[in-house]
């Protein structure tokens, strides 16, 4: 196990953890890698800010042999939705706005927004404003565009939101009706791009500056970002999709335009970072906003974050036992994630199959980075090797 840059480690006894249970992940993921179901990966855990696993599995390029290395880098998707929520959060905490100031005060492409009907055979005007609070919680009315042939679905295709700047994605957004009513619903979509929007208007500077000024650099997230330099490209992780016949195959044109370059910068979707980049930023918001003596956010403002956001009966993308706090899911219910883990703990993924979560009673955060667009089985597997080597 590799040093974690500023992560100290601890013998898993120490934080009590087995170090022979956590070695049953190993044989699960190389299992995975063999049947072809996934070129590689990282698995990462710590518990009470001490990394006690972190191993690599596979090949980060199939066709060339290049294994998975600890610094390898990898598209994080939507992973870098709680990032654009945290830095939402920290303005937030600067007194710019309140949760529930509405997004036209400082996007004036969002003011007197129209709404479909649920059936989309009408256009009505919105019953409400869509607040700062709507974007951060997916309750916008904001979506991602489909393929189906309803009228929303075919006026975000024909958007091209990628094509140009924040400012440009945001009016065209503003121009086009929302699925519902904001509040109404819980729509996973373009919501926190906006949320990236906003950051730049607010602080005054480009968004990917603010990262990088106020988040990266503060944290030591040294390999975090919206391009992947040429100095690095070496390291970029090549990004497979399951095979028609069996196995995987390269996804020659990534999603969208979240490639080595993400210009303009997606905060919903645009990020490339390392294993152990994420990590610091959950062990961050683990220690309630602060990481070796850099403070992010106050701990009233990461209890705010962590709880449930939404109603009880809207599950995020399907997830039992789940609510939605200001940029995660949140385990509301244990019993109805029927796995391994804590209420109270709050997570998220990203498109090809990366995901996170962070436990604030087991004092626990767990990485795991692959590049696989399609079903993810593993993600649970993760879950549950993780949670039974807990022994105090």
């Amino acid at each position: 196990m590799t040093h974690c840059h500023g992560i100290p480690r601890a013998i898993p006894e120490e934080v009590g953890m087995s170090a022979a249970r956590l070695k049953r992940i190993a044989p699960v993921m190389q299992r995975h890698i063999d049947e072809g179901t996934i070129p590689g990966a990282l698995t990462m855990i710590a518990r009470e800010g001490r990394l006690v696993h972190f191993e690599k599995f596979g090949t980060r390029d199939v066709a060339d042999a290049k294994p998975m290395e600890f610094d390898t880098l990898f598209r994080i998707y939507s992973m870098t939705k709680p990032i654009t929520s945290i830095a939402v959060m920290m303005l937030y905490e600067e007194g710019h706005f309140q949760l529930h100031t509405p997004v036209s005060e400082f996007i004036p492409a969002f003011k007197d927004m129209q709404s479909y009907c649920e059936a989309q055979t009408e256009i009505v005007d919105a019953e409400c404003e869509m607040t700062i609070k709507h974007l951060l919680t997916h309750t916008s009315g904001l979506i991602y565009g489909g393929d189906s042939d309803s009228p929303i679905d075919t006026a975000y295709r024909a958007a091209n939101f990628y094509d140009a700047t924040l400012e440009a994605m945001a009016q065209k957004l503003g121009n086009i009706p929302l699925a519902y009513h904001p509040g109404a619903a819980w729509s996973y979509g373009m919501s926190t791009d906006v949320l990236g929007y906003l950051v730049e208007i607010v602080a005054g500077m480009p968004f990917e500056t603010f990262l990088q000024t106020r988040i990266f650099e503060p944290l030591g997230m040294i390999d975090t970002a919206f391009s992947v330099p040429d100095e690095k490209a070496d390291r970029y992780a090549t990004l497979y999709e399951p095979a028609e016949n069996g196995g995987i195959q390269v996804i020659e044109n990534a999603p969208v335009s979240l490639g080595p370059r993400s210009f303009p910068p997606s905060g919903g979707a645009g990020l490339q970072s390392t294993a152990t980049d994420y990590l610091r930023f959950c062990q961050m918001l683990l220690n309630n906003g602060e990481l070796e003596g850099e403070r992010l956010l106050g701990s009233k403002t990461v209890e705010l974050i962590r709880i449930n956001h939404i109603d009880d009966a809207w599950q995020p993308l399907e997830r039992e036992g789940c609510g939605f706090g200001l940029g995660f899911a949140v385990v509301t219910d244990l019993a109805g994630t029927q796995c391994l883990g804590s209420e109270g703990t709050f997570s998220w993924g990203g498109l090809a199959s990366t995901t996170f979560w962070i436990d604030p009673v087991e004092e626990l955060v767990a990485v795991f980075m692959t590049q696989l667009i399609g079903d993810s089985p593993f993600h649970a597997q993760f879950r549950v090797l993780t949670y039974q080597a807990i022994i105090d």
